[in-house]
């Protein structure tokens, strides 16, 4: 097993919460994992991009070598085309459909949406839309580790138990708010 996977959107989306779930599913799986983040202006607002390496086998460097990564999952449609060369020729985007936009200069969502469609295997996600359904707008990252789900090899119920490690300080409620969120990114591909 060896998979690698770009995490990238702005302050505020939920970037690091997602790369601890990675981790600690990869942790209850026994696997190796290396992790490396960057925070823009390390504020709402600022580009947050995080390198999560899970293998079987030691891992060496923290970073994703460019043209291997297997998933660019973003919550931010713009940021995951900024990391394009880091994804492998049959790897993965997957993003969320909502812009958060943060700049003057922000392209339309058409031409954003058709840089995208541009990569073999894509999924564009109305992450935001389903966040609301569940009545909480700040799941939409965990509803984009959902569906990211769908394409790794870590097996469903260990995201699940890392989802109820990484929330319960916060309480029973607000785990079980995230596992539905996860469970609801996961379905809506099916």
């Amino acid at each position: 097993m060896n998979t690698n996977i770009l995490l990238s959107g702005v302050g505020g989306q939920g970037i690091l919460t997602i790369g601890a779930v990675f981790g600690m599913a990869a942790m209850l799986n026994n696997y190796h994992i290396k992790q490396a983040e960057t925070h823009g202006m390390s504020q709402r607002g600022g580009e947050v991009v995080s390198h999560v390496r899970i293998s079987d086998k030691p891992i060496y460097s923290d970073l994703i070598p460019h043209a291997t990564a297997d998933i660019i999952l973003s919550v931010e449609p713009l940021e995951s085309l900024r990391y394009l060369h880091f994804l492998k020729p049959n790897g993965w985007l997957i993003t969320n459909d909502t812009p958060f936009r943060n700049i003057v200069a922000y392209p339309t969502q058409d031409v954003v949406f058709e840089a995208i469609k541009t990569v073999k295997n894509n999924r564009i996600v109305a992450a935001d839309t389903l966040a609301k359904s569940l009545g909480n707008l700040k799941t939409s990252n965990i509803i984009m580790l959902g569906v990211a789900s769908n394409y790794i090899e870590l097996p469903y119920e260990t995201l699940q138990q890392g989802i109820i490690e990484i929330f319960k300080k916060k309480g029973d409620k607000v785990v079980a708010l995230n596992l539905k969120a996860l469970d609801l990114g996961r379905e809506s591909i099916l």
